[in-house]
């Protein structure tokens, strides 16, 4: 079925290549202009290399991009397949990490681990106790993990939980720091 009957057909075509002609005479005319036509071109010309330039940009960043998803996949199949002992203190970071994205108060929870086995303690709402423990059993490198945390339904009367207190110091922690030397006045 047609839309268009046969005359009607080529009249529309005639008037679409009529307004092609026109706004290709245009343009013409705008970049081969004499006075202004030198300075359009370049504007025009400046405008692709930067076009250009963006492109390859991109297409270097996803590369990139692809590359190191790439290579984070190889070594994540490589830990499931062979996986390396890791040293308890390694282990307590890996857990801190996590859990600072579980839980709103991760301040408050004191992680251990001995030979695999990580030790949770503190206080934690009740709400959080599921994430909490899940999000620390699929840490890599964790055997087993100990719950001794205190459960509370909210944190009305418990300071720690009051407002994210973002992670433990090293002092706290019982790690060295050592301080630079003070200037001399």
């Amino acid at each position: 079925m047609k839309f268009f009957q046969r005359e009607t057909d080529s009249t529309i075509r005639m008037g679409a290549m009529l307004i092609g002609g026109v706004g290709l005479g245009a343009a013409l005319m705008y970049v081969l202009d004499p006075e202004r036509g030198k300075r359009r071109r370049a504007l025009v010309r400046d405008k692709a290399v930067r076009a250009a330039h963006k492109a390859t940009d991109r297409i270097d960043a996803r590369s990139r991009d692809l590359k190191n998803r790439a290579k984070g996949a190889a070594a994540e199949v490589k830990a499931m397949t062979h996986p390396d002992p890791v040293s308890d203190p390694v282990l307590e970071e890996r857990v801190r990490a996590a859990i600072g994205r579980a839980v709103a108060s991760p301040g408050a929870i004191d992680v251990t681990a001995v030979q695999g086995v990580v030790i949770l303690s503190g206080p934690v709402l009740a709400s959080e106790l599921d994430e909490l423990l899940s999000t620390a059993r699929e840490v890599r490198g964790v055997e087993d993990v100990e719950n001794r945390l205190q459960i509370y339904e909210s944190a009305d009367d418990v300071p720690a939980l009051q407002g994210a207190r973002g992670p433990r110091s090293k002092a706290e922690r019982g790690v060295e720091r050592s301080w630079p030397a003070e200037a001399e006045t």
